[in-house]
């Protein structure tokens, strides 16, 4: 293993100069390869953007449209019971009169 790493000369040393280039080839080659992992996060980084994008659009859409149900069937209910009070008034004044009575009973104790 030590004898892979050592490049011998003419002279039967080891060159700094071949070290110093071997040291300047795996800078280089660690550049790179930084270089390489920061393009793949930024694209990676621009594909989550985008499919969080895509989702938070779905998701918005759908409260959206269960919000319009939901004030479409309030307005209904409110109309139904209008109409309930307005067909029935003694009945209506009656049931009000009777859950007020039972609500006084219950918070009173």
């Amino acid at each position: 293993m030590a004898e892979e790493n050592k490049t011998t000369t003419q002279g039967g040393g080891t060159g700094p100069a071949t070290a110093q280039g071997k040291f300047e080839s795996s800078k280089t080659h660690a550049r790179k390869a930084a270089d390489d992992l920061k393009s793949a996060a930024g694209v990676m980084a621009e594909d989550l953007k985008s499919a969080a994008t895509s989702m938070a659009g779905e998701y918005r859409d759908k409260a959206e449209q269960v919000w319009g149900d939901a004030r479409d069937r309030a307005r209904t209910l409110q109309e139904d019971g209008e109409q309930y009070v307005r067909e029935n008034p003694v009945k209506a004044v009656v049931t009000a009169l009777g859950i007020g009575f039972v609500l006084g009973l219950i918070f009173r104790r």
